[in-house]
């Protein structure tokens, strides 16, 4: 069969039987090759080719960058907060917002409210924001003693701003000493009115720690926090 021939598969048919003939695989690259572009198509038909002279007006079109795909967002975002603070002497225990009765008390820039601290870096995490250090930082004199709601409400702001509320929260504070089982419903409901959420979307666990390292000796405090917010 002729290299050049369009048939790659037929069938002939006869009264006794039916046979089918296919051109070899082998001579598909070759015909590819031979009609890789126009010109070689027209010369393997023994066609001529020739040259004319012709005016074209060609127009600028100005190059268009793509644009951004747009962020789609999330509907739910997960964010962790961790936070810990020296316990001294001389200074408040402020938990939560509210003020717990002990003989010691977080040495911070702010009033250092360990939980609210947690609380605001698990909500600027879930928005992908930095951390509380760099949106109020403690070499800022304008946060010195200040109140830990304030940061609190900025947080939930930039929630709100971002069209997502809370989910659920869940807070563990460890810390030796004092007890916090008779202030634990007093703090789970005055962190849920600074947030904006009903109290049963919050929770508040404290555990001791076994009397190891700072923790377990009364000379720290810490709180972890993970959230769940949804999209509006």
């Amino acid at each position: 069969m002729a290299m050049a021939s369009p048939v790659f598969h037929s069938t002939i048919s006869t009264k006794q039987t039916l046979k089918s003939l296919s051109t070899p695989s082998y001579f598909y690259p070759l015909l590819r090759t031979a009609t890789k572009n126009s010109t070689n198509l027209i010369i393997s038909r023994s066609q001529s080719i020739r040259v004319s002279a012709t005016t074209a007006v060609i127009s600028e079109v100005d190059s268009v960058a793509p644009s951004k795909k747009p962020v789609k967002a999330l509907p739910f975002r997960v964010g962790h907060g961790f936070d810990l603070h020296r316990l001294e002497p001389g200074y408040p225990l402020i938990i939560g917002g509210i003020d717990i009765p002990h003989e010691r008390g977080c040495e911070a820039h702010s009033d250092g409210d360990v939980l609210l601290h947690c609380v605001v870096d698990a909500i600027l995490g879930a928005l992908g924001l930095p951390d509380i250090g760099q949106i109020f930082p403690d070499n800022d004199p304008k946060w010195k003693g200040a109140a830990s709601s304030v940061f609190i409400k900025e947080a939930v702001r930039l929630m709100d701003e971002a069209g997502y509320e809370i989910g659920n929260l869940d807070a563990t504070l460890i810390l030796q000493r004092p007890k916090l089982s008779p202030h634990k419903e007093t703090i789970r409901a005055n962190l849920s009115e600074l947030l904006g959420a009903d109290p049963s979307v919050v929770n508040l666990k404290a555990k001791t720690h076994e009397k190891v390292d700072s923790l377990g000796e009364n000379r720290s405090i810490a709180a972890h926090t993970v959230i769940l917010l949804m999209k509006k």
